[in-house]
């Protein structure tokens, strides 16, 4: 009985350790701007609803560099929920809808100057 207790710990000690990652790996979305001719890639914090976004840039003498816009005005962390991206289809949009899954509201967000911002959400 004893070593089945061991068998049966260290399978159910396995079974947990295969979740560790799968709970921890969803933190972040991303999804590219629609715009067709934009390397742009949002990045969304799925919990807090924070948006920033990255995209290539060129710099002479280098083979590039990644350049990043970190959250402006509404584009930082919003009250707990569950977020997500969404593109519009229109191919010369720039900016990414937020919505928060649970209670509809939406906001639009895009890079002016250099910061992501998103203005205030609505339903």
């Amino acid at each position: 009985m004893r070593l089945f207790w061991n068998f049966a710990s260290l399978g159910l000690g396995l079974g947990l350790a295969g979740l560790a990652p799968a709970a921890f790996a969803a933190n972040y979305e991303f999804l590219a701007a629609p715009e067709k001719d934009l390397n742009r890639i949002y990045r969304l914090d799925k919990a807090t609803g924070e948006v920033a976004a990255c995209q290539y840039g060129l710099k002479e003498g280098t083979i590039g560099v990644t350049l990043c816009y970190e959250p402006g005005q509404g584009a930082g962390p919003q009250a707990a929920g569950d977020y997500a991206l969404v593109a519009s289809s229109h191919e010369r949009e720039g900016g990414i809808f937020r919505v928060e899954l649970h209670t509809g509201t939406m906001s639009i967000c895009y890079v002016l100057n250099d910061n992501v911002v998103c203005t205030p959400p609505a339903k």
